[in-house]
């Protein structure tokens, strides 16, 4: 009788249709509505789109040229949905909204088994409904699928070491050396790093009382090797030990060294996830601070670890890139859910500190996106305050507004206040769902009706161009910034080869077919750089130059 009344009272299939449910309605629709973002989205889309235009599934190649900085595994992700899906920007951005549905049911069983099902369910709802957590499974960038690998890995490493068996004695930690080598397959060396930082600390905190054995050391490194060995080994073997050698190089120099201006001051992780991780980051604050009850306390503890190694080792780095501290959003969901659990379990009101910061955070957030359409519909406000040439023509694109666009910041509010009346009436669960679902509601709506109306304005009259010319037989690139978009939106092919260092060939030398150029409207000195360059057309900040070869 007590089994039938606790299967009752549990919940565990209605959580985890709600999330299934969830998962699929706010991550896959619309999901290719706007184009990819350079950098790095089209970064990565070009390199699984240079894998199918190759048949070479193994040499990740940017400009068919090896690209030192990443594996091959996310690239082999992108590329299989592109197979499905065709080469475009849902597939691009498919393998993460799936890794969307896979985290939040992860987290719903792993909160299940560490406390309750409805810490879990608030663990998955938390991730959910908070910016940027939501907003990389809409990306086609690696960090969502590196970031649950690791987890994985630091996951599973955690029951192999408070003495949890499952089936074989050996499971969890031969799952746990498999997923770290996933997350070494996705992105590198990194993966390794961050694992072994978490649990160098955490053992310290143990005073190395529950330290593995050499066996299960051996046993964890075995099979992470074997997994990094699919791709490193085979590389190795073709190409030698040069390969390694640059391939580890450049990840030392991306460490030490800022890459590509991201050189930032080194509070920046911490505004970054302060503010983006919205509301999480502000719900979370009174666990991460504070003490825990009421719960087995080496969970919690490898939690809090897992969050301030990456802060603090991202914060040390040179080079600062906003996803580079995204692996602080899964320790960071679970502070919050376990706060939330507490005030539901407990029937307590919310922290009168929480509550006016949600507020306060969600009056500026809410502010922020009501302002963005309704200036973009009013250029005339802000070009006044703009220096930059290329800025102010930028807004001189026609783009169709309807007007009510900034509707969603407004009632995005006014779903935040209805929160806050919940929590102070002790409505807990109302409070919970009204703010993590408007959260994600918001975030679908805005992706849909202003996101690719913004994008028109920065990089959009250059991807049309890009396009215009796929799969003519011509030469494009841009002069004067970096970028893909001629890579991926222009079709290039593996012939002939040209890049950055033929630039002074496209412009001044005997070409042999039609060569077309994208420059910024402030690029004064382009014309003294281009032999006999004839301006096409001016379409907000870009200007686009042909120039034909000679007779």
């Amino acid at each position: 009788m007590e089994k039938i009344n606790s299967l009752k009272n549990d919940h565990s299939i209605l959580f985890i249709v709600i999330l299934f449910v969830s998962g699929l309605l706010f991550f896959f629709p619309y999901l290719g509505s706007v184009h990819l973002f350079d950098w790095d989205e089209i970064n990565f889309a070009e390199s699984a789109r240079e894998m199918i235009v190759t048949h070479d599934y193994h040499l990740v190649q940017i400009n068919y040229e090896p690209f030192w900085e990443k594996p091959p595994l996310f690239f082999w992700l992108q590329a299989g949905a592109m197979h499905l899906f065709g080469i475009n920007e849902f597939a691009a951005r498919f393998p993460n909204a799936l890794f969307g549905i896979i985290s939040l049911l992860t987290f719903f069983l792993i909160g299940k088994n560490h406390k309750s099902p409805r810490f879990g369910f608030l663990w998955a709802l938390a991730y959910l409904g908070s910016f940027l957590p939501h907003l990389y499974f809409k990306s086609g960038i690696i960090d969502p699928v590196f970031n649950y690998f690791i987890f994985m890995g630091i996951y599973f490493m955690y029951r192999d070491v408070t003495k949890e068996q499952w089936k074989w004695k050996y499971s969890f930690v031969i799952l746990s050396g498999i997923f770290i080598g996933l997350a070494t397959l996705t992105k590198g060396p990194v993966g390794l790093l961050v694992f072994l930082l978490v649990y160098f600390i955490y053992f310290l905190f143990k005073k190395f009382s529950s330290f593995p054995s050499v066996s299960r050391i051996l046993i964890w490194l075995a099979f992470y090797i074997i997994v990094c060995l699919l791709w490193f080994g085979e590389e190795v073997a073709k190409n030698g030990l040069w390969f390694l050698q640059r391939f580890i190089t450049y990840q030392i120099e991306l460490f030490l060294e800022p890459v590509a201006s991201h050189g930032e001051p080194f509070y920046y992780h911490f505004v970054v996830v302060f503010i983006g991780c919205f509301p999480i980051s502000i719900i979370g604050l009174p666990i991460l601070f504070g003490r825990i009850k009421g719960v087995k306390k080496e969970f919690p503890l490898l939690m809090k670890i897992l969050f301030w190694t990456i802060m603090i080792l991202f914060s040390l780095t040179t080079t600062k890139i906003v996803h580079y501290s995204s692996l602080t959003y899964m320790p960071l969901a679970f502070m919050a859910a376990f706060y939330l659990d507490e005030l539901i379990q407990n029937k307590e009101k919310i922290n009168t500190a929480v509550l006016y910061g949600v507020i306060l955070m969600g009056l500026i957030f809410s502010s922020l996106l009501a302002a963005l359409p309704y200036l973009a519909n009013h250029p005339e406000i802000i070009e006044p305050y703009l220096s930059d040439e290329y800025a102010k023509a930028n807004l001189n694109i026609k783009v169709e507004w309807q007007g009510w666009e900034s509707l969603t910041g407004i009632f995005y509010f006014l779903l935040i206040i209805l929160s806050a009346f919940f929590f102070a009436k002790k409505s807990n669960w109302k409070a919970i769902t009204t703010l993590f679902y408007s959260t994600a509601l918001c975030l679908f709506i805005y992706l849909i009706t202003v996101v690719p109306k913004i994008e028109q304005y920065s990089q959009g009259p250059a991807i049309r161009f890009y396009q215009s010319l796929a799969g003519k037989d011509v030469y494009m690139w841009p002069v004067g910034f970096k970028s893909y978009a001629q890579y991926f939106y222009g079709q290039k092919p593996p012939e002939p080869k040209y890049g950055k260092n033929q630039l002074e060939y496209l412009l001044r030398g005997k070409i042999d077919r039609p060569a077309y150029f994208v420059v910024k409207i402030n690029n004064k000195e382009f014309t003294d750089q281009c032999n006999d360059c004839t301006l096409i057309k001016q379409e907000g900040g870009f200007l686009f130059y042909e120039r034909k070869p000679p007779e």
